[in-house]
């Protein structure tokens, strides 16, 4: 069947046109635009976010995090990346909302996000110790300093467990705001390898006496290649936090290290409190740079074919260090194109939608299509036997498109039976 024309295979134009919009319609497009998709294809947007309790021997406490999965988790065998984040009950909410939207309009892939929530802020993200404010003597932070600690727990703790409970690509990146953002770039300084990519949202630069400023100096000095991705951003906020913020991105500036892909973004619109949700969209286009595959700007058609999907995302698959598979309503797209063109390649667009059943065998719709382009090729069994195949997962599964598949189904038989029936004459 078709993907109908608000899905991500065919929304080019409209889509770029909304790429710039403020944060307010950030929000609006993340959750409710995304919403009514998801209602519009009888899905949920994403499923609620499970919560787990991690007994740290590292911290030597209990942790609860909070584990959002994509809506298409359940019903297939398809791994995802993963995006960790400190804060992560205020934040998981509306993440996952951008996430399921840059998702669904291809410019990244859906992902499996962690949200790890607070006990003690201040101790786990702040990288060293600091008594006091040095301009705020009434500002006193005795347990700081204990971010070593809290990256041990991270990779030593949590992120085996999602890896063994959930089915993970092996991609991850660390999101973090304020002292989360200090701590994503501290993170990055001591621990590059632990993350393929970094989004720290107006990072608590600043802190004792702006001594992350120094650590990148001497981190970039002795970097010759660094295969990651940081997007870091700052709202209209004078003081300290602005001044160390442009210290470090003129570190950033002048940093030579191969392969290390970086923005630093200001949103002179924000405040330290609301550039998160706009800077979390960013952050992730930023980091999954190029996903979305290139189209014809005039007929909103795939250029360059099934080849030119496989070569697309086989480079993608180099750059970000894991195997991209061409997302499935892609390949269901470039399939119908090629039944499309002049008199139709049924040839090619059989093997288009074959290779969607090999990657997506948990979907319905590829054997339906692959029942169509069959049946245009005027062979009824393999037609009927792929109808079946999509109406009984479709059944499975709750499908709303089921009674498409069930017409689908009685027609080829009809024409199979009435087939049979003229030859016995």
């Amino acid at each position: 069947m078709r993907y109908k024309p608000n899905h991500s295979a065919n929304e080019t134009g409209r889509t770029r046109r909304f790429r710039l919009v403020n944060a307010a319609l950030f929000a609006l497009f993340a959750i409710l635009l995304c919403a009514d998709t998801a209602r519009a294809q009888g899905q949920p947007l994403y499923d609620a976010p499970e919560r787990i309790v991690v007994k740290s021997q590292v911290l030597g406490e209990e942790r609860t995090v909070l584990v959002r999965t994509p809506a298409a988790y359940a019903r297939g065998t398809e791994r995802f990346p993963v995006l960790y984040m400190t804060d992560g009950d205020g934040h998981i909410q509306h993440t996952s909302g951008t996430v399921s939207f840059l998702a669904r309009n291809a410019r990244m892939p859906d992902m499996i996000v962690v949200g790890i929530t607070n006990t003690d802020r201040t101790r786990d993200l702040s990288p060293t110790h600091v008594a006091q404010a040095p301009d705020n003597p009434n500002a006193r932070f005795p347990t700081s300093g204990g971010a070593d600690k809290f990256i041990k727990f991270i990779e030593t703790e949590l992120i085996p467990l999602v890896e063994s409970k959930y089915r993970t690509q092996p991609y991850r990146a660390l999101a973090g705001h304020s002292l989360g953002g200090l701590f994503a770039i501290h993170t990055m300084l001591t621990r590059p390898e632990l993350f393929n990519s970094y989004i720290a949202v107006s990072p608590a630069l600043q802190w004792d006496n702006f001594v992350l400023i120094d650590r990148a100096k001497a981190f970039f000095k002795a970097r010759k290649e660094l295969n990651r991705t940081l997007f870091t951003s700052l709202g209209n906020e004078p003081g300290d936090i602005g001044d160390a913020f442009k210290l470090f991105r003129e570190v950033l500036q002048k940093q030579e290290a191969t392969g290390f892909v970086w923005e630093a973004a200001q949103y002179e619109d924000e405040d330290h409190g609301s550039v998160v949700l706009r800077s979390h969209y960013a952050g992730l286009r930023k980091a999954f740079d190029g996903w979305q595959f290139p189209r014809d700007p005039n007929t909103g058609a795939v250029a360059g074919g099934l080849k030119g999907i496989e070569d697309h995302y086989g480079k993608l698959s180099a750059r970000l260090g894991y195997t991209v598979l061409a997302p499935e309503a892609l390949m269901n797209q470039i399939g119908y194109q090629l039944l499309g063109q002049g008199q139709g390649d049924t040839e090619g667009a059989i093997a288009a939608f074959k290779l969607n059943v090999e990657r997506y065998p948990g979907s319905a719709n590829v054997y339906d299509s692959l029942g169509e382009a069959y049946e245009r090729a005027g062979q009824l069994e393999l037609a009927r036997t792929n109808y079946e195949k999509a109406h009984a997962l479709g059944q499975q599964t709750n499908d709303p498109n089921v009674a498409i598949y069930k017409t689908n189904l009685d027609r080829v038989a009809a024409q199979a039976k009435q087939g049979g029936a003229d030859a016995k004459k």
